[in-house]
């Protein structure tokens, strides 16, 4: 029996930079899940809203945000993965998560900062992805502008699902859309996109098409546009195995490195 994986997608709007009713808001958001989801994704910075003013609600990687999705992720024995203001060592982070129920954590750095918001001014930008093995799948999580650079996300090392985490707003929807079911399709792999829906301080309009395709870019999931809701939906082993077998565009992807 090849391996599947069952995965809860947050579609939600933001409290604006209110890291303790956002947490309760969600908290309240994923209460009916059921135990048996293998894992729940939030949008990119979750816990405030994609702002710039990282010295008023940055949060260690022992603050309110790391510490909730930790007990998440041990209380419904899943993964728990979404993007949180972090500051480390003196520099701001847009970091991506992981939580596992066992208590350990992974992280991803944004490579890609969103200059047009002036992002790369606050932000530091990390160096290297984040490719993990969780129940027979290998992940890659990225981080919302990070899709529009395909060679960050190209599949190298027989990834089976590309996530990505976002704050992308309505007036770029089309590329949103074209972006992530091209993901799927060159890199013959599932891609998930989890974005927000509402208004931010910024006066920006989210309306989330929070997504699921699978490896020949064919929808499995989408969401209402502009709606909050929680869905889930189950993926395959199977599906990537046979894709592969049958088309093995793979095997003619270039070789190169990323400086």
């Amino acid at each position: 029996m090849k391996p599947s994986l069952t995965i809860s997608l947050v579609q939600t709007n933001n409290i604006w930079e209110n890291i303790e009713a956002n947490l309760i808001s969600l908290s309240s958001k994923i209460n009916d899940i059921e135990e048996q989801t293998d894992m729940i994704i939030f949008p990119e910075l979750f816990s405030t809203g994609f702002t710039m003013e990282a010295d008023k609600v940055a949060e260690s990687m022992d603050g309110k945000g790391v510490l909730w999705m930790k007990g998440i992720s041990k209380r419904k024995n899943c993964l728990v993965i979404g993007s949180l203001l972090i500051r480390e060592s003196g520099a701001f982070f847009n970091r991506l998560i992981v939580a596992f129920p066992d208590g350990h954590l992974e992280h991803y750095d944004k490579r890609h900062l969103f200059s047009f918001a002036g992002e790369d001014k606050v932000f530091k930008a990390g160096k290297e992805r984040l490719i993990f093995d969780y129940k027979g799948f290998r992940i890659c999580p990225l981080i919302c502008y990070d899709l529009r650079f395909p060679v960050w996300a190209r599949n190298t090392d027989n990834i089976d699902l590309i996530i990505f985490v976002a704050n992308w707003p309505n007036a770029r929807m089309l590329a949103w859309d074209t972006l992530l079911k091209a993901r799927a399709i060159e890199n013959l792999c599932y891609v998930i996109g989890v974005n927000r829906v509402g208004e931010d301080n910024n006066k920006l309009i989210y309306t989330g098409h929070s997504a699921v395709y699978d490896a020949m870019g064919g929808t499995i999931l989408s969401f209402e546009t502009g709606k909050e809701a929680v869905r889930s939906v189950s993926i395959d082993l199977k599906h990537i195995i046979q894709t592969r077998r049958q088309f093995r565009f793979l095997e003619d992807r270039d070789d190169f490195v990323i400086k």
